[in-house]
């Protein structure tokens, strides 16, 4: 059995494997001021309420986006496991061909979705990451990560307006009939959700135009790439578990 962990800003993503397939899959709370010991007892808990035993794991892969709480998961995982964790950075094997200035400025969570698209739907590739923060990213044919762009999450564009704007109030991010809205909530819903598409859609184009590659695939994953994908035609393939996949894959090279 595999632990595989994928550290966002919000939230840490976890999926156990048992012979290259996921059984089951949960998410933590990405708290910093956590304690090793804290996040034992959540995982040995979980483990526990599902039937499965923390004897039974073998290996454990890590992409963080947050430095401060990889030593303390590093900890955990030898206190509470018994083994080792696999950080998923610099110097572990990925398959792919960094094409980054400085490979070590990019995100380990941007390698290992496009680890996971380019072995799953093939290239080129044009992998979308709704989460905290929007992350785009190209794969060439050749499998060759090329770079791509951040963009504000929907949560954070909301709390921008909310916290920015005096008489704006904090709003469920959900979809309105269309952006014609009549009341301050929807007017809000409206701007986000379609406005975003907007932004997705013209990104893609643009980065399916710089490739000269109208057949480019595009794959999303992430809290609200579905939503986003119901609204536009542009995304081909919505994969919630991209991440956890990407994970076990370099999990398996090294």
């Amino acid at each position: 059995m595999i632990l595989v962990m994928d550290v966002g800003n919000t939230n840490i993503k976890t999926g156990i494997y048992e012979n290259d397939k996921l059984i089951d899959s949960w998410r933590l709370s990405s708290k910093p001021s956590h304690t090793s010991d804290e996040y034992g007892v959540l995982i040995s808990n979980w483990f526990f309420h599902k039937g499965y035993k923390l004897s039974e794991v073998k290996g454990v892969i890590i992409s963080s986006v947050i430095p401060s709480l990889n030593f303390t998961l590093e900890h955990m995982c030898k206190y509470y496991i018994g083994v080792k964790p696999l950080i998923v950075g610099p110097g572990v094997k990925t398959g792919l061909n960094i094409r980054y200035d400085d490979p070590k400025e990019v995100g380990s969570d941007r390698i290992v979705n496009c680890v996971a698209a380019y072995n799953i739907y093939g290239g080129p590739c044009i992998v979308i990451d709704f989460g905290t923060a929007t992350t785009f990213n190209v794969v060439s044919e050749k499998g060759e990560f090329l770079g791509g762009c951040i963009t504000a999450g929907l949560t954070m564009s909301r709390d921008g307006l909310v916290n920015n704007a005096a008489n704006l109030p904090n709003v469920e991010i959900k979809k309105t009939k269309g952006v014609i809205n009549k009341t301050t909530i929807t007017n809000m819903q409206g701007g986000l959700i379609y406005g975003f598409v907007g932004v997705v859609e013209y990104i893609v184009h643009k980065m399916k135009k710089e490739l000269n590659r109208e057949d480019a695939i595009v794959v999303s994953t992430g809290g609200f790439s579905q939503l986003i994908s119901s609204e536009t035609s542009v995304i081909d393939h919505v994969d919630r578990t991209l991440t956890l996949e990407g994970l076990r894959m370099i999990y398996s090279l090294n």
